[in-house]
């Protein structure tokens, strides 16, 4: 892969490769744009990416999600992204994201972390001991995930506005694959508002705590993916909407709080043709990054969540706008952010 033909042709700043062999630090920090503030966006932490070339494009993508979801949010920030490919054998967590933390300084507030898959607030604090580029910290804001899942529950709001003449969310059914920080708080609003949900998930654990806490029904991923249901939430990785996956869904709509649920643009003019509206991930998902830039400018939980309660009129614009102009909504989406900037 041509790293720089790859930056160019995208559009992106930079790409960061930060490593110490002490504690065997190997991470990527994309950046994206940042005309409208300094890049804010998590650090994934994971072991199973299967090459170099890998990690990179997915920080890439997802420094790119940050610079439009900060965008459409209307914040003061762009986008950048970490990735950090965890050690095969045995680590010190602690000094290997205390390294992270000088890395993280060494870019002199061009980027601002926090966590995402893989990490923790915990995992921050470690970070924080050598930067002040950090947020998401305990005594702070802490975990954004349960705004995440709130905004990604009034995304499905407005959706259920323009899909199913209705803006409550009682007694719809919808799927969700993925029950983990976000995903299970994400269940539970849905439970709260009346939703019939199912759910699936490699852990065990957290289906069957979906299943006693909230109602939810537990299914495999394979059956979660062929039921007729209304809508469908994908809450884990990337990739969810693929070749595989998509001919299978029988819904009305995808709204999730994964990132990059379309694995190529194409899934998205696939999932129109088949009359399946998909809300753009980068809109719906924004609550997280909403409370963490809440965060760094002064946290206020109430502005926080205020804040992240506008995610209904975004997806209402843009969905009001895609019907008007017969574009795909992640089309509108992006044609808004892209306004933006370019102003």
């Amino acid at each position: 892969m041509s790293y720089f033909t790859h930056l160019l042709e995208g559009g992106y700043e930079a790409v960061h490769l930060l490593t110490d062999s002490k504690t065997g630090l190997r991470a990527i920090v994309g950046m994206h744009n940042t005309k409208l503030g300094p890049g804010l966006g998590g650090t994934r932490a994971l072991a199973t990416y299967a090459s170099e070339d890998d990690a990179v494009i997915d920080a890439l993508r997802l420094a790119r999600g940050m610079t439009y979801k900060a965008a459409l949010a209307g914040l003061p920030h762009g986008g950048g992204k970490a990735v950090i490919m965890l050690p095969k054998g045995p680590f010190d967590r602690v000094k290997l994201f205390e390294s992270f933390g000088r890395a993280v300084e060494s870019l002199g507030g061009r980027y601002i972390t926090t966590e995402d898959s893989g990490t923790s607030p915990d995992d921050m604090e470690y970070v924080r001991r050598h930067t002040k580029y950090v947020v998401g910290l305990k005594e702070r804001s802490g975990d954004p995930s349960p705004v995440t899942a709130f905004g990604v529950t009034r995304a499905m709001e407005a959706t259920a506005k323009h899909v199913f003449g209705r803006s409550d969310l009682k007694g719809l059914r919808v799927t969700v694959l993925g029950v983990g920080h976000v995903g299970m708080p994400l269940v539970k609003e849905l439970h709260e508002r009346g939703a019939k949900v199912w759910v699936s998930d490699v852990n065990a654990a957290s289906v069957e705590h979906a299943v006693k806490q909230y109602g939810a029904t537990a299914v495999t991923p394979d059956e979660l993916l062929r039921m007729e249901a209304d809508v469908y939430a994908p809450c884990a990785l990337g990739g969810a909407i693929n070749d595989t996956t998509l001919p299978l869904l029988k819904v009305k709509a995808v709204c999730g709080a994964a990132n990059n649920q379309l694995l190529t643009p194409g899934h998205g003019e696939q999932l129109a043709q088949r009359g399946i509206t998909y809300v753009p991930d980068y809109a719906a998902n924004a609550g997280g990054l909403i409370n963490v830039a809440q965060e760094w400018a002064g946290y206020d939980r109430a502005k926080a969540y205020a804040r992240a309660e506008r995610i209904f009129d975004t997806i209402d614009e843009v969905l009001t706008r895609a019907k008007a102009s017969g574009l795909r909504p992640e089309q509108v989406a992006d044609r808004i952010v892209e306004e933006k900037l370019a102003a």
